[in-house]
């Protein structure tokens, strides 16, 4: 298995790297779309509708809420629109950290389904605005991402004790935390001296924040899988589940990057 996720990862990582730095913004976003519906997809087999045309519709309504969106920045101005979806992604994943602590229970599909678009359409909108302003640090986001994962893996396998959250994910450790975060510590301040000027110290404790952040958004995820009694959200990429499977922490870091760079006065 985890020979099978290396290799995934591999083949990956390339496609993600040009799509960020060299690709139009315009063909980004696209891409970011084409993910957004397939995590839809899979978050509404998550939620429980029953057969293709159930989920297909929800997929659509997801799609045209983030149309009407779009229409609605072109109006209202993009940082009025942004600032909202920013805000109200900060209350629905404090939201979310409660249930993964306290709530278990199954929860009624109507919740489930609003859960689905707090989860997808602000992520959607605030990684295209990190890339709009620079596209090397919505990369340095992803790595951030990438290197609290892949810590918390390996320090977990080799040192994981005492459990994170043992109800919604039994494989997640307190020593995994530590290990991720030593090692989203380390991209951080290398992505600090690399991508900025250094006159905002603050822009790490936003990038160790959002990597803490992205723990929730993975866990959010597990706990929605394992109300649905499924290991994965799908099988798109082999050794990595689903489309949400791989951006579940992208889904809670995303608002929280932009937020933290616009309230530490962030400009390109």
């Amino acid at each position: 298995m985890l020979k099978q996720r290396i290799l995934t990862a591999i083949s990956l990582l390339p496609v993600v790297v040009v799509l960020i730095l060299y690709a139009p913004l315009s063909w980004l976003a696209l891409m970011l779309v084409v993910v957004v519906g397939l995590a839809a997809y899979e978050w509404a087999i998550l939620s429980g509708y029953a057969g293709r045309p159930a989920r297909y519709g929800y997929t659509a309504v997801t799609l045209l809420i983030c149309v009407m969106l779009y229409i609605s920045g072109l109006h209202v101005g993009w940082n009025t629109l942004l600032s909202v979806l920013a805000w109200v992604a900060a209350a629905w994943w404090l939201s979310a950290l409660i249930l993964v602590v306290f709530v278990h229970d199954s929860m009624p599909r109507p919740l489930k389904s609003v859960c689905g678009w707090l989860t997808l359409v602000p992520a959607l909108f605030t990684a295209v605005a990190v890339a709009d302003a620079r596209a090397g640090f919505l990369l340095w986001m992803f790595c951030i991402i990438w290197a609290a994962d892949i810590g918390a893996y390996f320090a977990g396998k080799a040192f994981g004790r005492h459990k994170l959250a043992p109800v919604v994910s039994p494989g997640k450790t307190w020593e995994g935390v530590a290990g991720g975060t030593l090692a989203m510590i380390i991209v951080a301040i290398v992505g600090w001296f690399w991508l900025t000027d250094r006159s905002q110290p603050l822009l790490l404790a936003v990038c160790v924040l959002t990597g803490w952040i992205s723990i929730v958004g993975d866990l959010s995820e597990s706990l929605f899988k394992r109300q649905a009694g499924v290991k994965d959200s799908g099988t798109l990429f082999p050794g990595h589940g689903g489309a949400l499977d791989r951006v579940d922490s992208l889904t809670a870091a995303a608002p929280f990057f932009w937020l933290g760079l616009k309230l530490v006065g962030w400009h390109a």
